[in-house]
């Protein structure tokens, strides 16, 4: 039998073991000569693998390995022959998070004597990771030294506070921090990745303070920061809307002779744009090029983006121009983002051009792309151009998803086709998409508007039956509905059923109940749910048009001194007035006081208690609506109002202003 080396034997076993499916049993007494190599990958594999990421037991039986092949040999330096299998067969076990027989290698080593090297636990760090389970990472951490006498180093601390962080468990990672370098003197020191990861935690935490401090420890620690220690500390002052403070940084990092990467002018000018601060941002892109960082598509798009939330569609559209000239491509995000801005500024033909265009350069439109422009073509009242849309997306195999079935099925009930939109909606459910309350809602919507109230209830009863989750939309469209249809009773059966099953009434909600209740004469009952709004979560409580149900009904009872009475506690509630409440009671001071009153004086004072409570924008939309109606303030309130809006300064050129354009140049 020719004799093989241990090296032989390592790369055999390993091997042997990575071939999928292929497990030995014992070797029979009876069987003929065996070699080494063949005996020791009999033993050492087992029968029974673990499943992966299984966590191991006490009791176990022990791994089955050969003494043979481990037999006390010459020995160099620290390390004996053998040693180097056990660290491949653990590396493996690793690998395929096989736990149970990790923790058998390590007792037979342990209890031979060998030396454990600190890359090992490393490599089961790793493994605890991808299983998702940080605290037997930590626990192996304490076990290096006290059980396997193993040094720790900065190199696998960091490993295993990774694996916490990782799992998102950012609290666990600082205590972790706090009880290795806190109160016992460690043979190590934090490195700037310790640094970094704890500065994450800690920003995840929203304690941007701490992160500071220890931020500002490091230097104290000889330990600089890097472009990733800043970058993830402006990230997270940027989170907590602290701008200035990142700014700030930016300047400091580079007078300490870091040099700041894409990511960290990224993070500053995505905050700068959110904030709606375009100026700064465009700055510091001018900055990010004099440092020779190149722009990048994340860059072009979070510029493109905040051009949009500030309505700058033109701009915007210039930006995609420069990004494309700049040989940085333009992916699904960039165009989906200008998509969605000319839609929200009612140029949804636009936007269809610029899907054109994307799908020019190579790029295919998502379902959000989609469902955006047929919802802007429909409100739009381009209801042809809409359903061409759809038919050209289902042609270039784009899958209508949840989203843009729902946008079509809107559209079509916007259009005055429930009937229709009924047919997709049950195209939908045969193709496997659970519709969601949003399709539901709007095909009820559309029905009731066709005046067709009792297919409504038909949905509303299919979407029960489907067993969709329902929310407070959904019903507030019942509930108008239905008490659009004077159909009171079935209403009142419909809240109760939403208050039972728990659903939390909305405004809206509310809002419809109470003009039910208000169309049928039952006002009090009506008021009732009106005070038991204002005791409800802010997202429940009276807006103006609830108010405005309640003057109106008040005002057509002739209950006059009521309705002023509730104006009153609207004021006080915060609650600002707006043209419908000027219309219902000035209406109401035409035709049912003796003698008739224009209104001039009751809006007068409106504006005055306006002011006087600093609700100066609401008091100059009354006296634009006075105006219109050719109802001059009194030259007292007139005072008031300049007084109240205009700075000292620019008074007398408003005034000018005005004369030109009153009375021309001259």
């Amino acid at each position: 039998m020719p004799k093989c080396s241990i090296h032989q034997l390592n790369l055999l076993t390993i091997s042997l073991h990575k071939q999928p499916g292929l497990r030995f049993h014992s070797v029979s007494r009876n069987f003929p000569t065996v070699s080494p190599f063949l005996y020791f990958s009999s033993l050492a594999l087992s029968s029974n693998p673990t499943p992966r990421s299984k966590p191991w037991k006490d009791g176990d039986n022990e791994l089955s390995i050969s003494g043979k092949i481990f037999k006390s040999g010459p020995q160099l330096g620290s390390y004996k022959l053998g040693d180097a299998t056990f660290y491949r067969l653990i590396e493996n076990y690793a690998s395929s998070g096989e736990f149970r027989l990790i923790e058998q290698v390590l007792d037979r080593m342990k209890r031979e004597g060998r030396v454990l090297v600190e890359r090992i636990f490393i490599l089961i760090f790793k493994a605890c990771g991808e299983a998702h389970l940080p605290g037997e990472a930590v626990k192996f951490f304490d076990r290096m030294v006290n059980e396997f006498h193993c040094k720790q180093t900065v190199k696998s601390f960091n490993s295993v506070l990774n694996v916490i962080i990782q799992e998102g468990d950012f609290s666990y990672a600082f205590k972790f921090y706090l009880r290795v370098f806190g109160g016992n003197k460690k043979n190590f020191q934090p490195n700037v990745l310790t640094y970094n990861l704890i500065i994450k935690a800690l920003c995840k935490l929203g304690q941007i303070d701490r992160a500071v401090e220890t931020f500002r420890e490091m230097p104290l620690k000889n330990c600089n920061p890097d472009v990733f220690t800043y970058s993830t500390l402006m990230n997270g002052l940027c989170k907590e809307r602290r701008i200035d403070e990142a700014v700030f940084l930016l300047d400091e990092m580079q007078a300490e002779g870091c040099l700041p990467n894409p990511v960290t002018f990224n993070v500053l000018i995505d905050a700068l744009c959110k904030n709606g601060d375009l100026s700064r941002a465009a700055k510091l892109v001018d900055n990010m090029l004099l440092k020779g960082c190149v722009p990048n598509e994340v860059t072009y798009n979070t510029l493109i983006h905040g051009l949009c939330l500030k309505d700058k569609l033109d701009k915007a559209l210039s930006l995609l121009d420069k990004m494309v000239s700049s040989k940085c491509v333009p992916n699904e995000v960039t165009y989906g983002t200008i998509i969605n801005g000319l839609v929200k500024q009612g140029r949804a033909e636009d936007g269809a051009h610029i899907l054109m265009t994307m799908e020019e350069r190579g790029h295919k439109a998502n379902q959000y792309i989609y469902s955006s422009l047929i919802s802007g073509l429909f409100k739009e009242g381009k209801s042809e151009d809409a359903v061409r849309l759809w038919k050209e997306m289902v042609e270039k195999g784009c899958k209508p998803n949840v989203v843009v079935y729902g946008a079509f099925i809107d559209g079509l009930c916007r259009d005055g086709k429930p009937d229709e939109a009924e047919d997709i909606l049950q195209e939908m459910l045969s193709k496997g998409c659970l519709p969601n309350a949003f399709a539901y809602s709007s095909l009820m919507k559309g029905f009731f508007k066709k005046g067709a109230s009792q297919k409504a209830i038909l949905v509303w009863k299919e979407m029960m039956s489907q067993d969709t989750r329902q929310n407070e939309v959904c019903c507030s469209v019942l509930l108008n509905g239905l008490c659009e249809d004077g159909r009171l009773r079935e209403a009142l059966t419909v809240w109760r059923h939403m208050l039972s099953g728990g659903l939390k009434p909305d405004v809206v909600t509310y809002s419809s109940m109470i003009k039910g209740l208000c169309d049928t004469g039952c006002v009090d009952q009506g008021l009732k749910l009106f005070y038991e709004m204002q005791c409800q979560e802010p997202k429940s409580r009276p807006d103006v048009i609830t108010y405005n149900i309640l003057f109106n009904a008040l005002c057509k009872e002739g209950n006059l001194t009521r309705a002023i009475d509730l104006l009153n506690s609207m004021l006080d509630e915060g609650c600002d007035p707006d043209s419908a409440t000027c219309n219902i009671f000035l209406e109401t001071l035409r035709e049912r006081i003796n003698p008739p009153q224009d209104g001039r004086l009751f809006l007068d004072e409106l504006v005055v208690r306006l002011l006087k409570r600093e609700r100066k924008l609401s008091a100059l939309r009354i006296v634009e609506d006075m105006l219109l109606r050719c109802l001059p303030p009194e030259a007292s309130t007139w005072s008031r109002v300049i007084q109240r809006t205009c700075k000292p300064k620019r008074i007398q050129e408003t005034i000018y202003q005005c004369c030109r354009s009153l009375y021309g140049s001259t």
